[in-house]
């Protein structure tokens, strides 16, 4: 490799922030340093003219594959936020908020989830819980539809994996993020309620609950103190 092409575990000359995007940038440097190993050849030639011998569509696929397969599960996106402007976000000891009152039960129904009210809405909303966390159920949504009166239950709060579907959803719970993550601000405009940094207990695919859509919105205030109000999830038992 020549001396211009930055060492393992940095990119653009700095060291990446989160250990995912470490470990992926340096499974790619390591197979490409192989792989001009092996070709031989200068630099130039290789870049541009065998791109394509240095890093196939297979290559990458292989390198993904791997990496999921050692039991790493993508962080939550707002974690970078956390890490770069702590004072506009909510502090990282407070994101396994209060959790007063999970597991409550009361007229016959549990409180089974707690989180942060993106929007308040005049009613409650219920619906039937569907956890979706891959491309695959996405496409499976494209494709058939989303079913009627679901609540998506995601956990990373960038929004970029239901986007395509997001319109469909009655309500969503994300296990990630703020008020101000990405997909705080998409269900906000789409009017759909949503709830953000969420803890869950006894909840699970196909369970019918009703959300607590008419929780007040913590304040800027409330999330650097670690308070506010958290929205309740009941389902009936």
């Amino acid at each position: 490799m020549p001396d211009t092409v930055a060492p393992l575990g940095v990119k653009w000359g700095a060291e990446e922030l989160t250990e995912v995007p470490r470990a992926f940038h340096t499974a790619v440097r390591e197979h490409v340093a192989r792989r001009v190993a092996e070709l031989g050849g200068d630099w130039k030639s290789l870049v541009f003219e065998r791109q394509f011998d240095l890093l196939s569509l297979d290559d990458v696929l292989a390198i993904e594959r791997t990496f999921l397969e050692t039991g790493r599960k993508f962080q939550f996106s707002a974690e970078i936020s956390l890490r770069e402007e702590p004072e506009k976000y909510q502090r990282a000891e407070a994101a396994a908020a209060d959790a007063e009152g999970l597991g409550e039960v009361a007229d016959g129904q549990q409180v089974v989830a707690l989180g942060d009210n993106v929007a308040r809405h005049s009613a409650n909303v219920s619906g039937t819980i569907r956890f979706v966390s891959s491309p695959e159920q996405v496409l499976d949504f494209l494709t058939d539809g989303v079913p009627e009166g679901t609540v998506a239950v995601i956990d990373d709060s960038g929004g970029t994996l239901t986007a395509p579907i997001l319109d469909g959803f009655r309500a969503v719970i994300c296990l990630g993020g703020t008020v101000r993550s990405h997909l705080g601000i998409l269900t906000r405009e789409y009017g759909i309620p949503c709830l953000m940094n969420a803890v869950l207990s006894e909840l699970a695919d196909g369970d019918e609950v009703e959300i607590e859509a008419t929780a007040p919105v913590p304040t800027a205030e409330e999330y650097e103190a670690g308070r506010g109000v958290r929205a309740k999830v009941w389902k009936r038992v």
